[in-house]
Parts: structure tokens; C-alpha cells; sequence
């Protein structure tokens, strides 16, 4: 196994780990003969199966012993509550106004063009949504947002989600938070100070080490962000064969400022959700940039490991063929 630093937390992780989406207490044979071979990370989310995650993640380390791995989970209702706050402001004003802040969010999206084919990617049903509610909620957090308890729904929210994880969990701290968990916008991690004020709390009281954001979308400009807030140890962010042109910068400038990333959605647009098969010049570009017989997924993954502003991949390795076939690129790291 290869290991690499993840950034300013200085801790060597293996250079391919384990998504956690699909983790839960029935299904844990394949993460301890990854363990075994040399995996040390462990993500995992409260939205991962409705905490199913955590909980399976708490039986690891219970037979494996804490100490032999990195432990992030995430604070998934933070962007997901924001949202909503807003969309309850917005369903109060007349036509005009939320026809003016349509637009206005529309702008905000555009401008840096997040939603180019082969930048946004589309990973997931409801992604699109996702980023039009979050650039509403930026537009109206500068006129709205004192309608809204910051403490109560930003700061308090996480203290809370993370009293909860770590019960789940069975433990009494997390090496690395991320929060928030699918930011969409860079605005998020530059405009909400009770994110930092929560987690100093939380590291002071021992229960939380280090402070990460994850992104589906926009992963340039949130690397970009959270090199500029100087409080984020880490980033998981999606990065691929697909819209890596557009992430590379970032990555470097990440590098310099040892930030440490992680990325996901490697192999997705070589392995699309669904029946629908992939692009054919997709694959036909993968094929030609990492030669051999290896499968899509394994090439993806191969691609991405050689760039060395990267700390790891996250892999979704949900039963233990794919722990044998995916794990071991890591060697080459």
C-alpha cells in the first residue's frame, strides 16, 4: 500500500479509500480485508443510509481497534437546512421579487459557467437543484439572511449532528469533520463564520481534529475557497478524466497551500448511474490516456492517481471483488 499526506493534518492515508454511502452493519467482511490490506480511511456521512453508515463504521472500529483509522464523517443537513430556510423566505414574497432573485441567482451561475457539460457532469439526480437552490440562497442571505437565527440553524445545527455521529459511531472523536457536506458554491465556505465557530468548539473539546468540505459541484472554486479561508485542513472534491482541465489550477494552488484533497466521482463518467452506457468518446479518451486491459473504473482511477497534488481516491467498494481489484492501484502511488 502507498500512502500519501493529507494535507496540514499530516496524517499518511492510503492513496485509494473507502466511500462510505453504501456501508452498513450487515455488509462489513470486505472493509476489514480492506483494512487489512492497508486501508486506513473511513468516510462516512449521518445521511449515508439514514446513519446505517456510522453504524457500520462503529462496528469496524470496535473489532479493528480506533487507532487504525482515519475517521471523517460529515455534517449533511448544514447546506440542505440553509436551503430550505431560504426557499420559506422566498415561497413569502410576491411575484416580482422572487422573479429578481431568480435572476440574480441565474447570474450567480452562469458567471463562472458551473454548469458546463464537462465541468458539472451531472453525477446525481437532483445535482442541478441542488446548485439553484444553494445560488438562491446566496443572492438572498445579503438582503434575507437576518430573518434567520444563525446560531440556532447554523452553528447549533452542527455541535448537534456532531454529539450525534460520534454515538452512531461509538466514539468519542472524528479526525476530520467536512462541513459543509455537497457545498455548491465557494460562497458557502466564505460567508457563514458559525461553520469555524462550531468547529473550534468542537476541537477544543477534543470530540473533532481537523476541518474538510466535500463537492460534487463546482470543485474548482471550492478549493479555491477553502484555500482562502485558511481554516480547512482538507477537501473531497469531484475530480475525473472528464472535467479535470478545469480543476487542475486549483489543485496546485490546494497543494501549495497544503490543503489536502481527495478526490471522488473518479470513475463515474466511466460508469454512469443507470442502464445508460457511457459516452463512446468517453471511454474512447480514458482509453487512450491510460492504455491496457484494466476496466473502465480501475483506468479512471489509475488516471487520477497519477497526479501528485492529490492525496487519495475514494472508491465505492461495496463487496470484496472490488476491494481486491481496486485497492492495489494504490500500490503504484
Amino acid at each position: 500500500m502507498a500512502y500519501r499526506r493529507l494535507g496540514r493534518t499530516g496524517f499518511l492515508v492510503s492513496r485509494v479509500v473507502m466511500g462510505g454511502n453504501h456501508v452498513n452493519p450487515d455488509n462489513l467482511d470486505h472493509i476489514r480485508l480492506a483494512i487489512d490490506m492497508g486501508l486506513n480511511y473511513l468516510d462516512t456521512a449521518p445521511a449515508y443510509g439514514r446513519g446505517l453508515s456510522e453504524r457500520g463504521c462503529g462496528a469496524v472500529i470496535r473489532s479493528t481497534g480506533r487507532d487504525k483509522v482515519f475517521l471523517n464523517s460529515k455534517v449533511s443537513l448544514w447546506d440542505i437546512h440553509r436551503n430550505r430556510l431560504f426557499a420559506d423566505i422566498f415561497a413569502s414574497l410576491d411575484a416580482s421579487e422572487q422573479k429578481r432573485l431568480r435572476a440574480a441567482a441565474q447570474d450567480e451561475i452562469a458567471r463562472r459557467q458551473v454548469d458546463a457539460p464537462d465541468y458539472f457532469v451531472d453525477y446525481f439526480n437532483g445535482q442541478r437543484k441542488e446548485l439553484e437552490d444553494a445560488a438562491l440562497a446566496n443572492v438572498m442571505e445579503r438582503q434575507y439572511g437576518r430573518r434567520i437565527d444563525r446560531g440556532k440553524n447554523y452553528r447549533q445545527l452542527i455541535l448537534d449532528s456532531v454529539d450525534e455521529s460520534l454515538a452512531r459511531l461509538g466514539t468519542d472523536y472524528l479526525d476530520l469533520l467536512m462541513c459543509p457536506h455537497g457545498a455548491s458554491t465557494p460562497y458557502e465556505l466564505l460567508n457563514y463564520p458559525e461553520i469555524f465557530e462550531a468547529f473550534e468548539t468542537l476541537q477544543r473539546a477534543g470530540k473533532v481534529r481537523y476541518l474538510g468540505v466535500s463537492a460534487h459541484t463546482d470543485p474548482a472554486g471550492i478549493l479555491e475557497a477553502a484555500v482562502k479561508a485558511k481554516v480547512y485542513s482538507a477537501a473531497m472534491v469531484a475530480y475525473n478524466f472528464v472535467n479535470g482541465a478545469r480543476v487542475e489550477k486549483a489543485l496546485a494552488a490546494a497543494a501549495r497551500a497544503d490543503l489536502g484533497v481527495i478526490a471522488m466521482k473518479v470513475a463515474r463518467p466511466a460508469t454512469p448511474r443507470g442502464s445508460q452506457p457511457p459516452p463512446p468518446e468517453r471511454i474512447a479518451h480514458l482509453n487512450q490516456a491510460v492504455p491496457g486491459e484494466a476496466n473502465p473504473a480501475q483506468k479512471a482511477y489509475t488516471w487520477a492517481l497519477r497526479n501528485p497534488h492529490l492525496t487519495a481516491c475514494i472508491a465505492e467498494m461495496t463487496r470484496r471483488e472490488h476491494v481486491e481489484g481496486d485497492l492495489p492501484l494504490a500500490k503504484d502511488g
